[in-house]
Parts: C-alpha cells; sequence; structure tokens
C-alpha cells in the first residue's frame, strides 16, 4: 500500500513537472515568435535599395539608408572577432589543458568568471579611458576592443568546458604515439570540441552583435563613409538607439529595419554554421 502511495506520488510529481515545464516553454516562444513577428513586421518597410547603399540623409528630408552603418558594424565585429576569438581560444586551452589545477589557473579562471558578469557600459567606459581620452577621438578600433573584451570571458569558458568533456583517452593517445601536445590540441581535441567551440564563438559574436552601450562611448557615430580606423564609425545599434528617439517616422522605420538586419544576421549566421557543421559530421 505505501510502494503504491509513493508511485502514485511520483507520477503526479512528475506530471506537474511536466506541465511546468512545458507551459515554460510554450510562454518563452510564445514572446520570441512574438518579438520575431513585431521587428519583422515593422522593418520590412524600410528594406529597399537605398537602405542597403545610401548614406543617411540629412533631419526632416525623407529616403536615404544605412549603408555607412552597416559597413562600420561588419568592420568592428570582425576586427572584434579577429581580437577576441583567439584570445579566449588560447585561454580557454589555457584553462582546460595547462591550468586546470593551477594557483594561476584558479585566478584567470576567476578573472573570466568576474569578466563576464560585468555590465557592457562598463567595459565601454573602461576602454573609452584607455583608448579614446589619450588620443582624443572615438575610433573604430575602440569599438572593436571593447566588443573584443565582452566576447573573450564568452569564448574562453565554453573552450574550456568543450575541451574538458573531451575523453582523456584521445589525449593518452595521442602523446602515445609521439604527437606533440600543440598538434594534440589542434587536431585531436578541436576537432572533437568543433561543435562547441563553433557554438561559443557564434554565441559571443551574437551577444555583442546588438551591444550599443559600449559602442557610445568608443565607436560613436558619424553619417558618413568611414575614411579610417582611428575615427568615429557609423554603426547599427548606435543608429538604431539614436532614430528610435527621433520625432521622425522615416528614421523610426530605418531603426526597425536595422534591427530586423541585426536579427536576420545573427539567425542566418547560426542557422548556417550549424547546417554545414552537420553536413560536414555526416
Amino acid at each position: 500500500m505505501k510502494k503504491a502511495s509513493n508511485t502514485r506520488r511520483r507520477e503526479l510529481t512528475d506530471l506537474t513537472m511536466r506541465i511546468v515545464s512545458g507551459t515554460a516553454s510554450l510562454i518563452g516562444i510564445f514572446f520570441l515568435v512574438w518579438i520575431l513577428w513585431t521587428v519583422g513586421n515593422n522593418g520590412i518597410a524600410a528594406f529597399n535599395y537605398d537602405f542597403f547603399t545610401a548614406l543617411p540623409t540629412p533631419p526632416g528630408i525623407e529616403g536615404g539608408g544605412l549603408a555607412n552603418a552597416i559597413a562600420g558594424t561588419l568592420l568592428i565585429t570582425v576586427l572584434a572577432a579577429f581580437i577576441g576569438v583567439p584570445l579566449g581560444l588560447f585561454t580557454g586551452v589555457y584553462l582546460a589543458e595547462f591550468g586546470r589545477n593551477t594557483r594561476f589557473g584558479g585566478m584567470v579562471r576567476f578573472t573570466i568568471n568576474i569578466t563576464m558578469g560585468i555590465p557592457s557600459i562598463i567595459v565601454g567606459l573602461f576602454v573609452y579611458t584607455l583608448l579614446v581620452l589619450p588620443f582624443k577621438h572615438f575610433s573604430a578600433y575602440a569599438g572593436a576592443a571593447a566588443l573584443a573584451i565582452i566576447m573573450l570571458p564568452v569564448i574562453a569558458r565554453t573552450t574550456e568546458d568543450m575541451l574538458n568533456l573531451v575523453p582523456n583517452s584521445l589525449r593518452e593517445s595521442a602523446l602515445a604515439i609521439g604527437m606533440p601536445r600543440w598538434r594534440a590540441i589542434v587536431s585531436i581535441l578541436f576537432r572533437s570540441a568543433r561543435s562547441g567551440l563553433l557554438t561559443g564563438i557564434l554565441l559571443a559574436v551574437a551577444r555583442v552583435s546588438g551591444e550599443t552601450a559600449p559602442l557610445l562611448f568608443t565607436a560613436m557615430n558619424s553619417p558618413y563613409w568611414m575614411k579610417g580606423l582611428a575615427e568615429p564609425t557609423a554603426n547599427l545599434t548606435v543608429t538604431i538607439f539614436n532614430y528610435a528617439m527621433s520625432p521622425f517616422d522615416d528614421w523610426k522605420t530605418l531603426a526597425w529595419g536595422a534591427s530586423l538586419l541585426i536579427m536576420a544576421t545573427v539567425l542566418g549566421v547560426n542557422l548556417l554554421a550549424r547546417t554545414l557543421l552537420r553536413e560536414k559530421t555526416r
């Protein structure tokens, strides 16, 4: 009798958790679809030839586009990836392979954990003090440095976690046949954990793609084409902030279009990467 009661209680608990988790999932999916629909419905009206090829028009004049902001965002993100991805990967490799049980490795791991929780606006202020104030101007490389700092801990922690999931037998087998440590890491461990590593990199890129506060303090914005890295650079996130707060309806439409472009780009990159990875695995 007692055994039957315990069984019914476990079944009731299991059913309750299924209902709660299913309801939470449906709520999350509902809001996700709502956001996608709202951004898509409002932003698609801005998509035309001028949106991707023309410069912004002065306030009060309709037309124009965000070509300079699109190019600036792409450049800053690529520069940030060139800085943040290698540093993050090397840091993660050190934590997983060389500094796992060392005091310095523990300090690095603690610093990475703290850095992940720092608000992005603080990172922007730090880079502003380091790269903007001494040179007396905003710049694309300052914006890239701020985004790279945000990317680094995400990639480092993901790399460490993914490499820790690789069985030690693979490491031992590679070293047993005389393979150098660095080659075993690159050829064996990275291949085994490539799915997780790629996911971490994409998560980091997706996070910085929508950052506005760091770029307000570093790259700022510009209505013109960029002529060099050492000058204020137009970007989509700051443009969205400025245009969404403006009283002009056409600027608000362009802000919705820029939001849709960022969202579609992040989703597209993630889907493409996962599709290519799945095909390669097969």
